[in-house]
């Protein structure tokens, strides 16, 4: 079974609002919301693959990231990893530097259907305030 490993960020602003971006409509889980981030390549720490990542996809340098977690979820063929991280002090404003779709959705306010299914856990987390 190939193993993808993926660094994933919840930027989160003062007034507990989540940035996310929306997938793709072309692709897997297509127009599914996500949190930014992406894979993690070989030599790199999950941190350091969120920092770039972030930078690629948002244009924001996350200056201080706090691991919060990780969930495994597999598929055919395939078993993902994912490392998440809260990112609450970062340089820039972030936006959909690659055209993808974004918004800001109160913590409270997010829905679990509204993502891909390996998110599930975390969002009720962070719907408990738990993160």
């Amino acid at each position: 079974m190939k193993q993808l490993q993926v660094a994933v960020g919840i930027i989160r602003d003062k007034n507990q609002n989540i940035f996310l971006t929306q997938r793709a409509a072309k692709g897997h889980m297509a127009n599914r919301w996500e949190f930014p981030g992406g894979k993690i390549e070989a030599g790199e720490t999950p941190e350091q693959a969120l920092k770039r990542e972030l930078q690629e996809e948002t244009g924001i340098d996350a200056l201080d990231v706090q691991a919060c977690g990780s969930a495994i979820h597999a598929e055919t063929g395939l078993q993902i990893t994912l490392h998440f991280f809260l990112v609450e002090e970062w340089r820039g404003e972030p936006y959909g530097r690659e055209g993808q779709p974004q918004r800001w959705v109160a913590q409270q306010a997010l829905l679990a259907s509204e993502f891909p299914p390996a998110n599930a856990d975390l969002i009720a987390r962070l719907q408990s305030g738990l993160i």
